[in-house]
C-alpha cells in the first residue's frame, strides 16, 4: 500500500500544462485535503469536504476543474465552471489562483462580484469565460440578465459555504443550484457542517465523498504573550461596551474583526463619530482604496482598522497590539488565525472579544481548540472610566506644567481674574471632554458567566454584499 508520503501532483494524472505550472509556482507536495479531494473530483465524484481556511482548498477543486474544461468549447456568457463564495475578495483569489494554474492551458476565468458595476462584467463575459468565480448575489444578477448562461455548467464549487449561509445568502445558493443542469458535478466546502450545510448536501450533491481535514489541535502555550478576554453582552449594547473597553485599554494600534462588509460600514460610523479616525477593510473596497488603507495601517498613520476575515488575509503588521473580535467567528480555527496576528516576536499582545450570551457556544468551541477557557470580563463601568480619565488629565497636566513654554501662559491666568484654583479646575474640565467625548450607552449590562446550554437565535442582519 502506497503511503500517504509519496502521492505527488504527478501521481494525479492531471494536465502535463498544469503540472508545470504547479512546478513554476514551487508546489512539491499535496496538502491532506489535496489528497483526498482531486481523485475524486478527478473521478467525476461530488464531494463534501470539511476543512478550515489555509488547507489548500482552492487547489483542491480548482485543478479538478482545469481538467474538465475544454477551451475549444467556449461561447459568449457560456460559464462550464461556476465557484460560487460569499467575497469579492476571496472571488478574485479563486479567480487569480484558477488564471495561474491553467495558465498553460489557457483557461480564462472572470471573477463577479457586488461593488463594481455590472456592466464592466458583462464585456469579459461576452468574451468568453470557462470558469465563473461569483458572489451569489451577483450570480444571480447575471443569470437574469442573462449575461451568465449555466445550460453547460459541468461543475459548480460552493466554497466556504458556511459563511455564505451567515451572511443571508441561502435562498441565493438554493435559486442558483436549482438553475444548473442535473448532470453536474458538484463540490461543497465547508469549515463546519451545521444542519443546514447538511440539508444543502442533502439535496444537491449525488452520493458525495466525505473529505474530512481535521483542525490542527492549539497546544497548550502556543499563544503565551497573548492575554485572551470576552465580554458577554447583549448584541444592541457591543458598540457601547467597544466604546468602553477601547478607551480602557487604550490600544497602540488594533484591527476590529466583524463577519460582514455591512457590519464593518456601520461599526466604522460609530467609531468615527467616537474620535477614533478609524479606517474600513471590506470586499466593497476597489484594490487600489484596499491598498491605500494597508499602507496607513501599517505605517502607523492609523490606529484602528475594522475588517472582515476575508479583506485581511495575508495582513501581517508589527507591533499589532489589539485583536478585537466585536462578532465572534464560528470557526475556532478562524478565531486562532485572527489572534494570532498579535502577540508576535515575543512581545506581548490582547485578544479580546464580544459575543452575545446566546453565542456562548462559540466560545466553547474556541476553548476546546485551545485546550483552555478564555477568561470572561467585566466591561469597565462609568465609575471606573470616570477615575482613570482623571488619572490620565492629571497625568498630561503634570507632564505640560513642567515645560517652559507652560510658564508663559500665567498670564492668561491672571487675566480670567478668578483664583487660580477655579481656573485650574475650568481648563482641567475643558482638556477632559477633549481628551474623551462624551459615549453613548452609560447603562451596559454585562453577563460574565456561562450558559453551557443557552439556545442561539440567528438574529444577524441578512442583507450581504453583493
Amino acid at each position: 500500500m502506497e503511503s500517504t508520503a509519496a502521492v505527488t501532483f504527478e501521481s494525479f494524472g492531471l494536465r502535463s500544462e498544469v503540472l508545470e505550472a504547479l512546478k513554476s509556482l514551487g508546489y512539491e507536495e499535496p496538502t491532506p485535503i489535496q489528497r483526498e479531494t482531486i481523485p475524486a473530483l478527478k473521478d467525476g465524484r461530488d464531494v463534501l469536504g470539511q476543512a478550515a481556511t489555509g488547507t489548500g482548498k482552492t487547489a483542491a477543486f480548482a485543478l479538478p476543474i482545469l481538467e474538465r474544461i475544454a477551451v475549444k468549447d467556449r461561447r459568449p456568457f457560456e460559464a462550464q465552471a461556476l465557484v460560487l463564495v460569499p467575497t469579492r475578495e476571496l472571488a478574485m483569489q479563486v479567480a487569480e489562483a484558477l488564471q495561474k494554474y491553467g495558465a498553460g492551458v489557457g483557461v480564462v476565468a472572470v471573477p463577479v462580484y457586488g461593488g463594481q458595476e455590472i456592466f464592466q462584467q458583462i464585456k469579459p463575459l461576452k468574451r468568453g469565460a470557462d470558469v465563473v468565480i461569483a458572489t451569489p448575489g451577483r450570480a444571480l444578477d447575471h443569470i437574469a440578465r442573462k449575461s451568465l448562461l449555466l445550460k453547460n455548467v459541468k461543475m459548480v464549487v460552493l466554497d466556504e459555504a458556511d459563511e455564505m449561509l451567515d451572511m443571508g445568502f441561502e435562498e441565493d445558493l438554493q435559486s442558483i443550484l436549482n438553475e444548473l443542469p442535473s448532470e453536474r458535478q458538484t463540490a461543497l466546502f465547508s469549515a463546519t457542517l451545521a444542519p443546514r450545510i447538511a440539508k444543502i448536501a442533502e439535496r444537491h450533491l449525488k452520493d458525495p465523498v466525505r473529505v474530512t481535514i481535521a483542525a490542527k489541535s492549539v497546544a497548550a502555550g502556543t499563544l503565551p504573550n497573548i492575554r485572551q478576554s470576552a465580554y458577554v453582552v447583549k448584541r444592541g449594547q457591543k458598540e457601547a461596551a467597544l466604546m468602553r473597553v477601547l478607551e480602557w485599554e487604550t490600544p497602540s494600534s488594533a484591527i476590529i474583526f466583524c463577519r460582514t462588509r455591512k457590519e464593518v460600514e456601520e461599526l466604522t460610523h460609530v467609531l468615527m463619530k467616537a474620535g477614533y479616525e478609524p479606517a474600513a477593510l471590506h470586499g466593497g473596497l476597489t484594490q487600489e482604496q484596499r491598498d491605500a488603507v494597508l499602507r496607513k495601517f501599517k505605517d502607523g498613520r492609523l490606529r484602528v482598522l475594522v475588517a472582515t476575515d476575508v479583506a485581511a488575509r495575508g495582513l501581517h503588521v508589527e507591533n499589532l497590539s489589539h485583536v478585537i473580535n466585536f462578532d465572534l467567528p464560528t470557526s475556532p480555527e478562524v478565531y486562532v488565525h485572527r489572534i494570532g496576528r498579535t502577540g508576535r516576536a515575543g512581545k506581548d499582545g490582547v485578544a479580546l472579544s464580544f459575543i452575545d450570551p446566546r453565542e456562548q457556544r462559540l466560545l466553547g468551541n474556541v476553548e476546546r481548540l485551545l485546550k483552555k477557557k478564555v477568561a470572561l470580563a467585566q466591561v469597565p463601568t462609568r465609575a471606573q472610566l470616570d477615575e482613570k480619565r482623571v488619572e490620565t488629565v492629571a497625568e498630561q497636566v503634570r507632564v505640560v506644567a513642567e515645560t517652559p513654554r507652560a510658564q508663559a501662559f500665567g498670564a492668561l491666568v491672571a487675566k480670567v481674574g478668578l483664583p487660580v484654583e477655579q481656573v485650574a479646575a475650568a481648563a482641567m474640565m475643558l482638556l477632559q471632554d477633549k481628551l474623551f467625548p462624551a459615549h453613548e450607552g452609560d447603562d451596559i449590562t454585562a453577563a460574565p458567566q456561562r450558559e453551557e446550554k443557552g439556545r442561539r437565535r440567528d438574529d444577524r442582519e441578512r442583507q450581504a454584499p453583493r
